[in-house]
């Protein structure tokens, strides 16, 4: 066993279900249970799935700081690990809440808080769970203003610059992996974006926005991008606007891994 996931590699050969090529291909997004796509904005659950199984172990505890409607917590839930969560948005913290009580499991701990991570209290959440540490933090932002999460002036899908989006996902960096382990790990699920006739390479600034912060960089994985609810039905038109200007349809999203090495 390693010191960091629950892998037996006696039986190395028994874990086909884990990818470790850089390239992810998911057909279709899980559905099972309470998992849903009705918000806007939540990411696949085979995401967190297999970065759990590659970088904790059952017990250890997982830490998302734009929790939203909480699928990296169910998957933590389902996988034997304990999780905390935070939201902006009340509702969407009790719409995760009852998804969690949904498929309770009194083997962990799954909370969500409603909070700003750039400044909520976390040592007194830790506090409050009897831990000092998490062993894994999942980050998955806003990607900009691409979608508007909320009204909320803190929300950073309403950041009126690329430097303002950037500075306040700085601020979250800040406030969230002083409490991650030392050798162990985090991710970053984020996408580009495009504006005024030229890409935004939103998913590399974040990158190296975390590498800024002393994190080292162990993996860059790209993830086919499903279908979103705005363009659901639009394929036509789309392929229609990109053949007739000259950009390409994004179809791939970044899943960053780093190490916290000091």
């Amino acid at each position: 066993m390693s010191r960091y996931n629950d892998i037996d590699m006696s039986k190395w050969r028994e874990y086909s279900e884990i990818t470790t090529d850089t390239l992810w291909i998911i057909d279709k997004r899980d559905n099972s249970g309470v998992h849903s796509g009705n918000y806007h904005g939540n990411f696949v659950p085979q995401i967190p799935r297999q970065l759990y199984s590659r970088y904790t172990k059952k017990g250890d505890w997982i830490l998302d700081p734009f929790a939203g409607s909480g699928t990296s917590l169910i998957e933590a839930q389902r996988m034997g690990r304990n999780s905390i969560g935070i939201d902006l948005q009340a509702e969407v913290v009790k719409s995760a809440e009852k998804s969690l009580a949904e498929e309770y499991d009194y083997h962990t701990t799954a909370k969500v808080y409603v909070g700003d991570s750039r400044t909520t209290d976390i040592s007194s959440i830790l506090s409050e769970n009897e831990i000092n540490k998490v062993q894994f933090v999942i980050l998955h932002p806003p990607y900009w203003d691409i979608i508007k999460f909320s009204d909320n002036e803190k929300d950073l899908s309403n950041a009126a610059s690329l430097n303002e989006f950037l500075s306040a996902f700085g601020d979250v960096i800040d406030n969230t992996i002083q409490y991650l382990e030392k050798n162990r790990y985090c991710a970053l699920v984020i996408g580009d974006k495009y504006a005024n006739s030229q890409v935004v390479p939103l998913g590399f600034y974040c990158m190296y926005t975390l590498q800024q912060k002393g994190l080292m960089l162990k993996a860059i994985l790209v993830k086919n991008f499903g279908e979103t609810k705005g363009k659901a039905n639009q394929q036509a038109i789309w392929r229609y606007r990109a053949l007739a200007s000259d950009f390409y349809i994004f179809k791939h999203e970044y899943i960053f891994v780093f190490k916290k090495v000091q």
